[in-house]
């Protein structure tokens, strides 16, 4: 799979508010996705620093679609659980975002989330997930 792949995925298997977040695939291939989540005022909190439910939300969409690498495709499936740690604020740039699948199984995917400010190498926040596959 390629970046286009998983800019389909996430065009073709999204709610429209999702979609509405504006996130964009700049890679996808065996079991990792980066993503990109654009700067909006939008998506700022009081003070300007991008609000924690968008990185969450940005963070569940991109597993999905390293996931979907892994398995060579999309296929459905549902969040379990999701633990976000988060560590500095992202202010005015856009997100960068790194999703890995950590183990896949049959029924059960376990996988990580880095998410940073862009031009910063320093971990803005850090999300575990585990997802179920549709049989």
């Amino acid at each position: 799979m390629n970046a286009d792949d998983g800019q389909r995925i996430l065009e073709e298997n999204f709610a429209p508010w999702v979609l509405e977040l504006g996130l964009r695939v700049q890679g996808c291939a065996g079991g990792e996705a980066r993503l990109v989540l654009p700067a909006s005022p939008a998506l700022a909190r009081v003070g300007g620093s991008v609000c924690g439910q968008a990185l969450m939300a940005a963070a569940d969409t991109a597993m999905v679609i390293a996931i979907s690498s892994a398995l060579g495709g999309f296929r459905p499936m549902a969040t379990v659980s999701q633990n976000t740690s988060f560590m500095r604020a992202i202010t005015g740039v856009d997100v960068e975002i790194v999703a890995r699948v950590l183990k896949p199984g049959r029924s059960l995917v376990f996988g990580e989330v880095e998410l940073r400010a862009a031009g910063d190498e320093r971990l803005a926040a850090h999300v575990t997930t585990t997802y179920a596959l549709a049989g």
